[in-house]
């Protein structure tokens, strides 16, 4: 079996921020290497954990890790925008936290077959569940240019985005694009080369395709909407982001639900009727990592924690 090797950022402030109570039920809705999970396992006595990945190996290796501490959990091979399906087939309608750790866990980034890196050459793949059928090969070689001009724009946030869709239709007109560094070699001919001693000219297309080929920002604010509603008075949400797109969708999810409706000025008495908030912000300063951390894990550079409790 592969192994899942991956260091969870934020860990102590996201479990901190959780409140875990022993008796408490909660939801890792990206379980990864169970990196949080066995954090929050630890804490349970007669509470009960359950563990979202559509990620078979990482459910497997997860599985195997969590064990050995309790057997109070269990895990759910299925994207978390399953979230509310799955808790009411279990018959659990309240739980007292939930916890997303958004992005790309380091095995999927690290094991160059998955085609998820732009260091590694394999098959443009960047699935994170690995049975369904659109993969970034059928985005790069099937998409029309001006789908094409708006993933790498929007998702990517690429400036050269319509240069880059440019140089991939010239050269699928040729022949496929089937592995990640033939892709590299066709974004580096439409970014000038200034740019490409910046930083690497496509990790942006990059991080683009993976988001489209896992709809990861479709299924996100579908999934935060699922999680208000199974909180309980008290529980706690974490969510942990690591691009500006996912913590825009968090924070205006956040606000819609913790901010009082508008109303018009000059109102001598609130009327009876008004909707209360049903979330309250916990953290008005996001949370990012410290110092100690980003030295240990480059990766945790881009990420944000916000943290939100039922009322």
């Amino acid at each position: 079996m592969e192994t899942f090797m991956h260091q969870s950022v934020l860990l102590e402030e996201a479990i901190e921020g959780l409140n875990v109570k022993p008796d408490g039920i909660y939801i890792d809705c990206t379980l990864g290497g169970a990196g949080h999970s066995k954090e929050i396992l630890k804490r349970l006595k007669t509470g009960f954990l359950y563990g979202f990945d559509q990620d078979k190996t990482a459910i497997e290796t997860s599985y195997q890790r969590l064990k050995e501490i309790s057997d109070r959990f269990e895990l759910i091979n299925r994207n978390f925008v399953y979230l509310q399906d799955e808790m009411l087939k279990r018959n659990v309608t309240g739980v007292d936290g939930i916890l997303f750790d958004l992005g790309v866990s380091s095995p999927q980034f690290d094991q160059g077959e998955r085609g998820f890196s732009y260091k590694y050459d394999a098959k443009l793949d960047m699935r994170m569940n690995q049975d369904q059928t659109l993969t970034a090969y059928d985005i790069v070689n099937n998409y029309r240019f001006e789908d094409l001009v708006y993933i790498i724009s929007k998702y990517g946030e690429e400036r050269y985005a319509k240069q880059i869709a440019r140089a991939i239709e010239r050269e699928r007109k040729k022949k496929p694009i089937e592995t990640t560094l033939e892709l590299v070699e066709v974004i580096k001919s439409a970014v000038p080369l200034k740019n490409q001693r910046e930083k690497h000219p496509a990790k942006r297309t990059f991080q683009a395709l993976r988001i489209e080929t896992n709809k990861e920002l479709e299924v996100l604010p579908q999934a935060l909407e699922q999680a208000i509603k199974l909180l309980k008075p008290g529980g706690r949400l974490c969510v942990i982001t690591f691009h500006s797109l996912e913590d825009k969708i968090t924070k205006d999810i956040f606000k819609k639900y913790s901010d009082l409706p508008e109303l018009p000025r000059g109102l001598p008495v609130l009327p009876d009727n008004l909707g209360k908030p049903i979330l309250k912000i916990v953290n008005k300063k996001v949370i990012t990592p410290s110092e100690e951390e980003l030295a240990m894990n480059k990766r945790a550079h881009s990420a944000k924690l916000r943290i939100v409790e039922k009322v």
